[in-house]
């Protein structure tokens, strides 16, 4: 039992509990009216104390509340405007990007090409297409070096950028250091591919999204093709050109 300093009636908790579930479980309060009205009815078996406590509270004016929504979409826009891509994109690309882009694969593809026609596998046509991708891999760092240079770009430079953009040339050189294997050599350049390509599109900032969607497909053509010179050496069997010439 509940008792009230006031002198009112003394009421059961129970009714009391249960005017408190019908008081929450009411829909939203659009008009003062309403609200003036359910306070007041709350006077009736709420205790003194706690209807000043109550009185202390302000309701939030729909302003205010629209406010804060707008605020919370802003927030999440910003969050996710991150530049997104995909590969309708390339739709959008210059042309004299997508056709020196994609002409650049011919040395990629031409060296399978050829070994899979003959049914031979040339050490000399595999070396060449190593040593393309060596090049191609630190053009990548290269292109990311460059632009991180200018003032106003995107992507500053600073340790991140620039200590990455290095890490690609590394790698070619690494590569064509392999010489005598050239199995060793092609996994090489095929890691500096991927990360270079990792690079461009999740840790570096910057780069517009017909650019990242035409990486990825040069990137995704160059590694099958590497791939596919290291399966025709393990099924084929091997000739020299020079024995050809011969």
């Amino acid at each position: 039992m509940i008792g009230f300093a006031s002198g009112r009636r003394i009421m059961s908790g129970v009714s009391v509990w249960r005017c408190l579930q019908k008081i929450t479980r009411t829909s939203n309060y659009t008009t003062k009216a309403q609200l003036l009205f359910h306070a007041q009815a709350s006077t009736l078996f709420i205790p003194t104390s706690t209807n000043k406590l109550l009185s202390s509270f302000r309701p939030v004016s729909w302003q205010t509340f629209r406010l804060c929504h707008r605020d919370s979409q802003g927030t999440s826009e910003k969050g996710d405007s991150k530049e997104s891509f995909s590969l309708r994109a390339l739709t959008e690309a210059p042309k004299p990007a997508l056709y020196l882009g994609f002409s650049g694969l011919i040395p990629f593809l031409s060296a399978p090409l050829l070994m899979a026609a003959t049914q031979s596998f040339y050490p000399e046509l595999a070396y060449a297409q190593m040593v393309y991708g060596a090049s191609i891999v630190s053009f990548l760092g290269g292109a990311r070096w460059g632009f991180a240079i200018p003032s106003g770009s995107p992507a500053q430079p600073d340790w991140m950028n620039l200590g990455n953009s290095v890490v690609p040339s590394l790698l070619a050189w690494l590569a064509l250091l392999c010489r005598d294997n050239i199995a060793e050599g092609a996994l090489v350049v095929v890691m500096g591919l991927g990360l270079s390509l990792h690079y461009d599109l999740t840790l570096l900032p910057g780069y517009p999204a017909w650019f990242k969607a035409m990486r990825t497909v040069l990137t995704l053509v160059a590694t099958f093709s590497l791939v596919a010179t290291l399966g025709l050496k393990q099924f084929c069997a091997e000739k020299k050109i020079r024995e050809i010439q011969k």
